[in-house]
C-alpha cells in the first residue's frame, strides 16, 4: 500500500541512525532527499541503493502534485533532509499535508531532532517550551522579539553561526542583559559544546571565540 515516511537521519553522529530508518529506507520504492549528494554520503555509508530524487525548499511547491500522484498509483516514498527530522526547519509541511489531504497514509520515524539535546542539555525548564525555529531576517524581526519579550516559557531558536553574535546582542535588547541562555553547537560531533550564562556573557564570550558550526539557542523565559 502507499505511504509517506518521514525519515530522520543523524545531526552528525552516523551512529544515530536507526536499524529501522534503514530499513524502510531499503524497502521504499524512492526516496526524497533535500540534498542528494549530501544524502547519498548516508545511503552509501548504509548500503542503500534506493533511487534518489531531490525535493527541497526551491522545488518542492511544484513537485507535491506529482509525488501525490505516484503514491495514490502504490507507490512508498521516503522523506529525508539532510539532518534531522524532516519538516523541522525543512522541506516536508506541503508534502506532508497534502497526503493527510489525500487520505494517503504517513509515518513518521522517531530519531534525530537538534532541538530536543539542545533543551535537555540547557538546564532550563522543559516541562513547557515553544519552538521559533529560525527567526525572520529583516521584515518582522523585530516583531517576534517584541511578542517574545513576555513569554514565560523557554523558547528555543535555530540560528546560523554567522548571525549569532547579532541575535544574542539582540537577546540583550529585548529580553535583558540577565536573561539566561543556553548556546549548543556541533550537536553529537567531535566538537559539541554547550556554552550557558546570561545573555551577556554568552554574548562576550563568542564575540572573543566566534562559533561555527549548526547552533541551537535556548533561552529562558521570562519571570
Amino acid at each position: 500500500m502507499s505511504k509517506l515516511y518521514i525519515v530522520p537521519t543523524p545531526i552528525g553522529n552516523l551512529e544515530d541512525m536507526t536499524f529501522r530508518a534503514i530499513k524502510v529506507l531499503k524497502e521504499v520504492d524512492c526516496i526524497l532527499a533535500e540534498d542528494t549528494r549530501n544524502s547519498g554520503k548516508l545511503l552509501k555509508h548504509f548500503e542503500i541503493g534506493t533511487h534518489m530524487q531531490s525535493h527541497h525548499m526551491h522545488n518542492e511547491h511544484k513537485t507535491v502534485e506529482g509525488l501525490i500522484k505516484r503514491l495514490q498509483a502504490g507507490e512508498t516514498i521516503a522523506l529525508i533532509s539532510d539532518a534531522g527530522t524532516p519538516a523541522i526547519s525543512d522541506p516536508g509541511f506541503l508534502l506532508t499535508r497534502a497526503c493527510v489531504e489525500n487520505n494517503i497514509e504517513v509515518e513518521c520515524l522517531p530519531g534525530a531532532t537538534a532541538f530536543v539535546p539542545a533543551l535537555v542539555n540547557s538546564g532550563l525548564p522543559n516541562d513547557k517550551f515553544v519552538f521559533e525555529g529560525f527567526l525572520p531576517d529583516k521584515k518582522g524581526r523585530q516583531t517576534r522579539f517584541l511578542a517574545l519579550a513576555d513569554e514565560v516559557r523557554t523558547m528555543i531558536f535555530y540560528v546560523s553561526p554567522h548571525k549569532l553574535n547579532k541575535t544574542l546582542a539582540e537577546f540583550v535588547q529585548y529580553f535583558g542583559a540577565e536573561r539566561t541562555v543556553s548556546v549548543s553547537r556541533e550537536l553529537s560531533k567531535l566538537h559539541e559544546e554547550t556554552v550557558r550564562g546570561t545573555a551577556a556573557d554568552v554574548l562576550k564570550h563568542f564575540e572573543a571565540k566566534p562559533a561555527k558550526g549548526e547552533i541551537v539557542v535556548v533561552v529562558g523565559g521570562k519571570s
